[in-house]
């Protein structure tokens, strides 16, 4: 596939003679190819900024961030990139919009509405209530002409008596989640010091999404649902958790326990 390259009779980009701010091995000097600056000040090309991009949607997270480091600190910028401003600066082919619309959209609505698809009408619904897993299909009840609720848990016909948060009486009724929570093996994090029988699957105490790390760098991580960091190790976050501790030290308070319940994400 032919490199990107931006045109130089563009009169809306802003062009800049320096390096490329997410290019971590600058090509050597005289290289010719044009950068463009971001709204934020940094310069970017075409490919390392689908390349970025591409690679944070790949990681569940469909807001841009820059990954540039600020002159004279060792702190990323951190801005915000609009999907417009993306879409220009990374030349995105009609392939790639495709593909980076469908994701951003999926990624939104995972992170703003909790959705299944009902297995009566087989059409999306959302849950508004998140601790009740009996859910009513309007499509289904109006077709019926009866209430048609469903499990959100196991998908079947609701069974028994509702508000439940906890299952429905249906025969295998488990909330998959709490088991892997349960029976999942422990794990060692190389970097961190003191870190003994930590479970390998935690459930983010912000959203309740399901996260794994992956045994490389500190003890914090970032949900790729919530975007809220925190430790691995005892569950703070990790503002909480730094404050006695490091992110490489033991944590104050240890190892947390398993957990036995998944939070619900109270959005704001």
């Amino acid at each position: 596939m032919e490199e990107k390259r931006y045109d130089p009779r563009d009169r809306i980009l802003k062009f800049v003679r320096r390096h490329d701010d997410l290019d971590p091995f600058p090509p050597e000097e005289g290289d010719q190819r044009l950068r463009a600056e971001m709204s934020c000040g940094h310069a970017v090309t075409p490919e390392s900024i689908t390349g970025w991009c591409r690679s944070l949607l790949d990681q569940g997270q469909y807001k841009f961030k820059c990954p540039a480091i600020k002159d004279g600190t060792q702190e990323k910028c951190g801005a915000v990139w609009p999907y417009v401003e993306v879409r220009r600066l990374a030349v995105l082919t009609t392939e790639e919009m495709h593909h980076f619309e469908k994701v951003i959209s999926n990624l939104a609505a995972a992170e703003y509405c909790e959705i299944q698809t009902c297995p009566g009408c087989k059409t999306c619904v959302e849950r508004k209530h998140l601790t009740n897993l009996c859910v009513r299909c309007t499509i289904c009840t109006e077709q019926r002409k009866a209430a048609y609720e469903f499990c959100w848990q196991c998908l079947n016909p609701w069974k028994g008596s509702a508000p439940r948060s906890d299952r429905c009486d249906n025969v295998g009724c488990i909330n998959h989640n709490l088991k892997l929570l349960k029976d999942c093996k422990t794990t060692i994090l190389p970097e961190v010091q003191g870190v003994i029988g930590c479970p390998s699957v935690r459930a983010c105490p912000t959203c309740g999404q399901m996260v794994e790390h992956d045994k490389t760098g500190c003890k914090n991580i970032m949900c790729s649902r919530c975007q809220v960091e925190f430790c691995f190790v005892c569950l703070k976050l990790t503002p909480t958790c730094l404050k006695t501790s490091s992110y490489f030290d033991p944590c104050s308070d240890g190892v947390a326990p398993r957990q036995t319940s998944i939070p619900v994400w109270h959005r704001n």
